[in-house]
């Protein structure tokens, strides 16, 4: 009987042991994060990044193929600030999982923008309304913060492996500390008075917070609009208004904006901002990424 008991209690640490060895299975909503996951955890984990690299996070859903592979995973990691539209579903396919929302850890920066109401014989009355930006990853600060979460996340998981997660996340944080100081040096060529951004998506109040940017948006100019549209006429005159010195694009405005834009206000194109997530070439990595932007903006500005 003592070696039928000895027996079962070997089995059960056997098993135990097993799975504290296992990779910790993470399914990934963000092309940062995907990043930050695999920095972390190391050798540890096993990272799958749902999300293309250059993939528009707003209009992404996760196929069935995505769905299956999150239905074994041991945690799950999203951008959040309502960023995921179908984390309902994700938790459906995987009950047994922790759901971890990043962003929902760092404090939220808001866009003001002019809303239009009509009706009532009024004409059309103007108000503003705030919306929240959940592109947290243009601060360099809050990146650090996503990574240390994701290590006290990993380790409540996999206790065993706290040590490593620590030591790459230390390792990590940095890279981040000297990337945040270089920004701060590339973007102080810059005068104050300089720091106007133009760009086509609001994606940048973060960067905007953390560097001192006025930032001026394309609001809801589309491929659709035409260069004599009302929208397009509002834009121009605050662009000259502001002395605005260059323009930054994006896939989703219409080439033909862009232009009428440069000619009619003596600003030139100042080249593609990643405002989404990671992108191809030197901008595979956060680094690179974050690199990209911040000299793109300052040569432009310059």
């Amino acid at each position: 009987m003592k070696s039928v008991v000895f027996g079962f209690v070997l089995s059960l640490l056997s098993g135990l042991y097993s799975l504290a060895d296992e990779p910790l299975k993470v399914s990934v909503f963000s092309t940062v994060l995907t990043e930050i996951a695999q920095r972390v955890g190391g050798d540890a984990v096993k990272v799958t990044g749902h999300v293309p690299v250059g993939a528009d996070p707003h209009e992404f859903e996760p196929r069935p193929s995505d769905l299956k592979v999150v239905s074994g995973a041991d945690v799950i990691l999203l951008s959040a600030k309502h960023m995921e539209g179908y984390v309902g579903k994700l938790r459906e396919v995987s009950a047994a999982a922790r759901v971890v929302e990043v962003g929902g850890h760092v404090s939220s920066v808001w866009v003001e923008r002019e809303a239009h109401a009509h009706g009532g014989g009024a004409g059309e009355a103007h108000k503003h309304e705030k919306i929240e930006d959940p592109h947290w990853w243009h601060s360099v600060e809050n990146v650090r913060k996503a990574a240390g979460i994701i290590r006290d996340e990993f380790g409540k998981l996999r206790p065993g492996n706290k040590g490593t997660f620590a030591a790459n996340a230390a390792a990590f944080d940095k890279e981040l500390v000297e990337l945040q100081q270089w920004a701060k040096r590339r973007i102080a060529e810059l005068p104050r008075d300089r720091r106007k951004l133009v760009t086509s998506h609001e994606a940048f109040e973060y960067f905007a917070k953390e560097f001192g940017f006025k930032v001026f948006y394309v609001e809801g100019l589309t491929a659709a609009d035409q260069p004599a549209s009302k929208k397009v006429a509002k834009l121009l005159e605050t662009i000259q208004a502001q002395k605005v010195k260059a323009v930054f694009s994006q896939d989703a405005v219409n080439p033909k904006v862009l232009k009428e834009i440069t000619a009619s206000t003596g600003a030139r194109l100042g080249g593609q901002l990643w405002a989404d997530g990671l992108g191809g070439g030197d901008a595979s990595t956060y680094a690179g990424m974050f690199r990209h932007n911040v000299n793109t903006v300052v040569e432009a500005l310059k």
